[in-house]
C-alpha cells in the first residue's frame, strides 16, 4: 500500500516551482508555459514517487527519469532547487553559458540522467536503461516525460513497438497533454486523438488522468506496472501556464522574456493577485 499523500506539502512546493520558473523567464527568457504545465508531474515524481535522493543520486537502484521535452527544464531545474540538490542561486544562470545549468538538461547537473533537447531522441534511451535493469534482474522504475507535440516523432512510437516487443513493463512513458507544440494547439497542426487508441494499439496498458491532480497522480503511478506484459503510458492532461491566468492556453505565450515589471506582476498573480499586465513582445519560436 502507498504511503499517505502528502498534497498540502507538495502544493507548497509545486508553488515555489512556479516562482523560479518566473524568475527564468526574464533576461533572455524560457519556455514558460510548457515548463508551468509540467511543474506538477516533476513535483509529484520527484518528491513523491520516484526512489532518488541527494544521496542516492548514483545508486544502482535508483530510479530513473529522463526529460525528453528538455525545453521544460526550468520546471526540472527548479525541482531540484527545491529539494537541494543545486543551489537556488545558480537557477538565475540559467541563459548563461558559463554554468552547465545553461538552456536545457545537461548530466553535469545532479540529478539529470542524459541530455536532451532535440526532440523524440530520449524515450529509446530511457528503454535501453528499462531493458538493462531488467538484464541486471532490478526492480528500477524507468520514466520518460514527453510532450504530446513530440509524439510527431515516429522515434517515439518506434521505442514503444520495440518497448511492446521485449514486454518491458519497468518502462513507462508520461505525456504532458498541454494541447500546445510550440505556438500552435496540437490537434491544428497533426491530430493526435483519439491518443488512447493509438497507444493501446502500440501495445502498451494506458491510463489517463488530470496532471495537475496529486491525488490522481498517486493513485496511477502507485499502480504500476499496468500489466506484466506491456510498457506503461500515462497521459496527463495539463494546461499550458498553469497557475498564471494571463498565460493559459495561449500559444503566443509559448517562449517568453518578460520585463522585470511583468515579472513582479506575475508573482502577484501567482499568489492570487490581480491578472499581470503583459505587453512584452510576442516571440515566434520553431
Amino acid at each position: 500500500m502507498p504511503k499517505l499523500l502528502q498534497t498540502e506539502y507538495l502544493e507548497v512546493i509545486a508553488q515555489k516551482v512556479r516562482h523560479h520558473i518566473i524568475d527564468m523567464s526574464t533576461n533572455g527568457g524560457c519556455f514558460i508555459g510548457a515548463s508551468l504545465s509540467c511543474a506538477d508531474i516533476m513535483v509529484y515524481l520527484y518528491c513523491e514517487f520516484l526512489n532518488i535522493s541527494k544521496k542516492t543520486l548514483d545508486d544502482d537502484n535508483r530510479d530513473f527519469l529522463l526529460l525528453s521535452k528538455g525545453h521544460d527544464v526550468p520546471a526540472m531545474y527548479a525541482t531540484f532547487a527545491e529539494m537541494g540538490w543545486i543551489e537556488p542561486s545558480r537557477l538565475k544562470n540559467h541563459l548563461l553559458t558559463n554554468d552547465h545549468i545553461y538552456w536545457h538538461p545537461n548530466r553535469n547537473i545532479p540529478g539529470v540522467e542524459f541530455h536532451s533537447g532535440s526532440l523524440g531522441h530520449v524515450p529509446a534511451v530511457g528503454l535501453g536503461v528499462a531493458m538493462d535493469c531488467a538484464i541486471k534482474g532490478k526492480s528500477n522504475k524507468v520514466i520518460v516525460i514527453t510532450g504530446d507535440g513530440e509524439l510527431n516523432e515516429g522515434s517515439v512510437w518506434e521505442t514503444l513497438l520495440v518497448a511492446s516487443a521485449y514486454k518491458m513493463n519497468n518502462f513507462t512513458l508520461v505525456v504532458d497533454r498541454n494541447a500546445f507544440q510550440a505556438n500552435m494547439a496540437t490537434e491544428d497542426l497533426i491530430p493526435l486523438e483519439p491518443l488512447i487508441d493509438k497507444f493501446v494499439a502500440f501495445g502498451c496498458a494506458v491510463r489517463r488522468i488530470d496532471g495537475h491532480d496529486f491525488s490522481a497522480m498517486h493513485e496511477t503511478f502507485n499502480g504500476l506496472p499496468f500489466s506484466e506484459e506491456k510498457p506503461n503510458v500515462i497521459i496527463c492532461d495539463t494546461i499550458r501556464g498553469k497557475g498564471l491566468p494571463s498565460i493559459e492556453r495561449r500559444a503566443d505565450r509559448w517562449f517568453v522574456n518578460f520585463n522585470m515589471n511583468e515579472i513582479i506582476g506575475l508573482h502577484a498573480e501567482l499568489d492570487g493577485g490581480n491578472i499581470a499586465t503583459i505587453d512584452s513582445e510576442i516571440l515566434t519560436v520553431r
